[in-house]
Protein backbone atom coordinates (compact mmCIF):
# COMPACT_ATOMS: atom_id res chain seq x y z
CA UNK A 1 0.00 0.00 0.00
CA UNK A 2 1.39 3.58 -1.06
CA UNK A 3 1.92 6.02 1.81
CA UNK A 4 2.07 9.36 1.36
CA UNK A 5 3.05 10.97 4.84
CA UNK A 6 2.01 14.57 6.00
CA UNK A 7 3.45 16.74 8.58
CA UNK A 8 2.78 20.50 9.32
CA UNK A 9 -0.73 21.03 10.39
CA UNK A 10 -1.86 22.92 13.34
CA UNK A 11 -3.32 25.96 14.76
CA UNK A 12 -2.48 29.27 13.57
CA UNK A 13 -3.52 32.97 14.07
CA UNK A 14 -5.27 34.49 11.34
CA UNK A 15 -2.52 36.23 9.34
CA UNK A 16 0.14 33.85 10.27
CA UNK A 17 1.68 30.80 8.29
CA UNK A 18 2.16 27.52 8.06
CA UNK A 19 4.62 24.97 6.11
CA UNK A 20 3.01 21.39 5.23
CA UNK A 21 5.22 18.46 3.99
CA UNK A 22 4.85 15.33 2.44
CA UNK A 23 7.02 12.78 1.71
CA UNK A 24 6.14 9.83 -0.82
CA UNK A 25 7.86 6.47 -2.16
CA UNK A 26 10.73 7.61 -4.81
CA UNK A 27 8.92 5.34 -7.78
CA UNK A 28 5.71 7.19 -7.26
CA UNK A 29 6.82 10.82 -6.46
CA UNK A 30 9.21 10.60 -9.47
CA UNK A 31 6.10 9.54 -11.90
CA UNK A 32 3.09 11.81 -10.30
CA UNK A 33 1.67 15.60 -10.13
CA UNK A 34 2.09 16.18 -6.59
CA UNK A 35 -0.54 18.37 -5.06
CA UNK A 36 -2.56 19.72 -2.25
CA UNK A 37 -6.88 19.81 -1.86
CA UNK A 38 -8.54 20.31 1.24
CA UNK A 39 -11.98 19.70 2.57
CA UNK A 40 -13.98 20.81 5.40
CA UNK A 41 -17.11 19.04 6.97
CA UNK A 42 -20.21 18.92 4.19
CA UNK A 43 -18.38 19.91 1.78
CA UNK A 44 -16.44 18.11 -1.37
CA UNK A 45 -12.68 17.91 -1.23
CA UNK A 46 -10.90 20.72 -3.41
CA UNK A 47 -7.88 21.21 -4.62
CA UNK A 48 -5.92 23.74 -2.91
CA UNK A 49 -2.31 23.55 -5.45
CA UNK A 50 -0.60 20.78 -7.84
CA UNK A 51 3.09 20.70 -8.89
CA UNK A 52 3.90 18.73 -11.75
CA UNK A 53 7.60 17.17 -12.30
CA UNK A 54 9.04 20.08 -14.35
CA UNK A 55 7.38 22.56 -11.80
CA UNK A 56 4.33 23.80 -13.54
CA UNK A 57 1.70 24.63 -10.84
CA UNK A 58 -1.91 25.53 -10.71
CA UNK A 59 -3.36 26.80 -7.99
CA UNK A 60 -6.95 27.76 -6.83
CA UNK A 61 -7.93 31.19 -6.99
CA UNK A 62 -8.99 31.60 -3.40
CA UNK A 63 -4.58 30.75 -2.54
CA UNK A 64 -3.14 32.35 -5.32
CA UNK A 65 -0.39 35.03 -4.23
CA UNK A 66 -0.75 33.51 -0.68
CA UNK A 67 0.32 30.02 -0.81
CA UNK A 68 2.88 28.53 -2.49
CA UNK A 69 3.39 24.94 -4.14
CA UNK A 70 6.97 23.45 -4.54
CA UNK A 71 8.74 19.79 -4.54
CA UNK A 72 12.05 18.80 -3.96
CA UNK A 73 12.87 15.63 -6.03
CA UNK A 74 15.85 14.65 -4.51
CA UNK A 75 13.64 14.10 -1.15
CA UNK A 76 10.79 12.70 -2.91
CA UNK A 77 8.59 15.78 -0.77
CA UNK A 78 6.41 18.36 -1.38
CA UNK A 79 5.67 21.10 0.39
CA UNK A 80 2.75 23.66 0.81
CA UNK A 81 3.59 27.15 2.31
CA UNK A 82 0.90 29.09 3.54
CA UNK A 83 1.05 32.80 4.20
CA UNK A 84 -1.24 35.28 5.03
CA UNK A 85 -3.74 32.04 6.71
CA UNK A 86 -7.62 33.45 6.89
CA UNK A 87 -10.42 31.44 8.88
CA UNK A 88 -11.69 30.09 5.85
CA UNK A 89 -8.51 28.32 4.80
CA UNK A 90 -9.33 26.13 7.91
CA UNK A 91 -9.91 22.54 6.32
CA UNK A 92 -7.87 18.91 6.44
CA UNK A 93 -5.27 19.04 4.16
CA UNK A 94 -4.46 16.21 2.10
CA UNK A 95 -1.65 15.26 -0.12
CA UNK A 96 -2.29 13.37 -3.54
CA UNK A 97 0.71 11.73 -5.75
CA UNK A 98 -1.69 11.59 -9.41
CA UNK A 99 -0.07 9.08 -11.66
CA UNK A 100 -1.05 10.58 -14.81
CA UNK A 101 -0.29 7.20 -17.05
CA UNK A 102 -2.11 5.35 -15.18
CA UNK A 103 -4.58 7.42 -13.60
CA UNK A 104 -4.00 6.34 -10.32
CA UNK A 105 -4.48 8.46 -7.60
CA UNK A 106 -2.98 8.30 -4.02
CA UNK A 107 -3.82 9.99 -0.75
CA UNK A 108 -1.83 10.78 2.60
CA UNK A 109 -3.77 10.57 5.81
CA UNK A 110 -5.30 14.41 6.14
CA UNK A 111 -3.68 16.95 8.66
CA UNK A 112 -5.71 19.72 9.99
CA UNK A 113 -5.12 23.31 9.66
CA UNK A 114 -6.92 25.25 11.63
CA UNK A 115 -7.05 29.48 11.49
CA UNK A 116 -8.29 31.00 14.37
CA UNK A 117 -7.64 33.56 17.32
Amino acid sequence: QVQLVESGGGLVQPGGSLRLSCAAPGRIFSASVMGWYRQVPGKERELVARIGGGGTTNYADSVKGRFTISRDNAKNTVYLQMNSLKPEDTAVYYCNAHRTVFALDYWGQGTQVTVSS
